[in-house]
């Protein structure tokens, strides 16, 4: 598992990613919410009330943050996150 702190418009986030067989888990955390892989599930964000933003077909933090968002859950959208 690999833990990294990235700079992203002077706000400091919490990169971590986790090395699968087939794919990395990757996970980018920030204060009000979190960007995901494709391993993580929006369904269930909702039903807890997390912001959080999903992304696939990435491997790095750099393919995170560069990437289109596909789905995002109800308060990521409530907080301005666009699906795209």
């Amino acid at each position: 598992m690999m833990v990294e702190l990235i700079d992203v418009d002077g706000m400091c986030i919490m990169g971590i990613k986790l090395e699968l067989v087939h794919a990395p888990v990757l996970l980018l955390v920030g204060k009000k919410g979190f960007i995901g892989c494709g391993y993580f599930s929006v369904e269930t964000a909702n039903k807890l009330g997390d912001a959080v933003a999903i992304v696939s077909g990435v491997r790095t933090f750099e393919d995170m943050l560069n990437a289109r968002i596909v789905p995002a859950s109800e308060k990521a959208q409530e907080m301005g996150i666009v699906v795209a």
